[in-house]
């Protein structure tokens, strides 16, 4: 190489801002967030999750609130990471909308990034239940539905600690005498 010659390096590849949540962290902000709902003076008669990212948290949420009636609803919206589907799709087993006539219902997810599919369910839940409300852990800056608690705001990916490693695999089972 000549003296006056410069080497460039390749263009650095920039990832995606990351916001990673531990279990310490989900317990923590799932109280945070019962305890929002409750100082606001809303206090449902049932708790409703978007399966499957709003499983662990609607459960965690409702234990907190002391709410017993629990259900889910499943809805496919994400086919990767930051990959989607046109549009949510709802798929079974089916809730039972009927039965939530009259009541308070606390609908929660993972995240509202898009806000498309809270804005599906509520849309879903508002036709028979008495009132609808919405709880998330995460709220994008750019979804369509902004909830109405919230635990925090961010832009990054975020990484949850239920789906930050791959699906397990079979493998042989040994037992603790064998080793």
């Amino acid at each position: 190489m000549q003296p006056d010659q410069q080497q460039t390096a390749p263009p650095a590849t920039i990832d995606p801002p990351r916001e990673v949540l531990e279990w310490t962290d989900f317990a923590d902000a799932s109280r945070s967030l019962a305890s929002t709902v409750l100082a606001s003076g809303f206090q449902p008669d049932v708790v409703i999750a978007i399966a499957r990212g709003g499983l662990l948290l609607a459960g965690a949420i409702s234990y907190a609130l002391g709410t017993k009636n629990c259900g889910s609803i499943n809805v496919e919206f994400y086919s990767g990471i930051d990959e989607r589907l046109p549009e949510p799709v709802l798929s079974g087993p089916m809730l039972d909308a009927p039965a939530l006539a009259g009541l308070r219902v606390l609908l929660v997810d993972d995240v509202s990034d898009s806000g498309h599919t809270l804005a599906l369910v509520v849309g879903i839940l508002k036709e028979s239940a008495g009132e609808v409300r919405s709880a998330t852990l995460y709220t994008k800056p750019r979804t369509v539905h902004v909830p109405d608690f919230t635990w925090r705001e961010t832009d990054g990916w975020i990484v949850f600690p239920w789906s930050s490693l791959p699906p397990v695999t079979a493998t042989p089972l040994t037992s603790v005498v064998d080793a």
